[in-house]
């Protein structure tokens, strides 16, 4: 892929709890410069982000019971609605990944439903955190996802036990064919390793090494 093609598959991602508004500035200045999916922000920076940049072609996409997945369905909603009412455009949800383990399946799936119908349409991509699951689990989700109407699986938040690798992308591709986007999110920081993930099926890779990775290109 060109440096173009590629920018046109990041989300440009700061989530640092510490990260200023000048550097949310920046994150959104480059992201217009070099044509990214979108910004994946936290959700208190997405009216600044919505207003940065109006116009630009670039999804703001603000993260949803992030890092950890552990608030309750009706927070999460909230958030969702929230996010929306300040201009978000696509949505990165985590899943309650303690109920998942504890073999809770229904109920994690109806909150990913209540996230999808609450967001209206707009792309919901479903985070795994697949560094605590088992493959069986990985599955699940997937197709959980899928009869949600979500539109996107994703690996990781890049703040859990580990991040993307070439195996779950491939499983969750085999898991959700062509029905569905594949994101890879959590530790890809070169060109190479994105297009390692792009090769096992991820249609949308997540970094905050995005410029690294353009640096990289061919």
């Amino acid at each position: 892929m060109t440096r173009t093609e590629i920018a046109h598959i990041i989300d440009h991602t700061l989530l640092r709890a510490n990260a200023t508004q000048d550097e949310i500035a920046l994150l959104c200045a480059q992201a217009a410069e070099h044509g990214f999916a979108g910004v994946s922000i936290n959700p208190a920076w997405v009216r600044y982000c919505a207003g940065q940049l109006a116009g630009a072609g670039v999804a703001v996409n603000p993260t949803i019971g992030f890092p950890l997945g552990a608030n309750t369905a009706h927070v999460k909603v909230e958030e969702v609605r929230d996010a929306i009412h300040n201009g978000a455009t696509e949505l990165d949800m985590v899943i309650n990944v303690g109920a998942l383990c504890s073999g809770l399946h229904q109920y994690v799936e109806r909150e990913i439903a209540a996230i999808v119908t609450a967001a209206g349409g707009l792309p919901v991509k479903v985070i795994l955190e697949t560094g605590y699951l088992t493959d069986a689990q990985k599955r699940a989700v997937c197709e959980m996802a899928e009869r949600s109407g979500a539109a996107f699986v994703k690996t990781s938040t890049g703040f859990g036990k580990a991040g993307a690798t070439v195996e779950d992308i491939a499983l969750m591709r085999e898991t959700v064919g062509d029905r569905l986007g594949v994101k890879a999110a959590g530790g890809i920081r070169t060109y190479g390793q994105a297009m390692a993930m792009v090769s096992a099926g991820a249609t949308r890779i997540g970094s905050s090494a995005s410029l690294d990775i353009l640096a990289d290109a061919h």
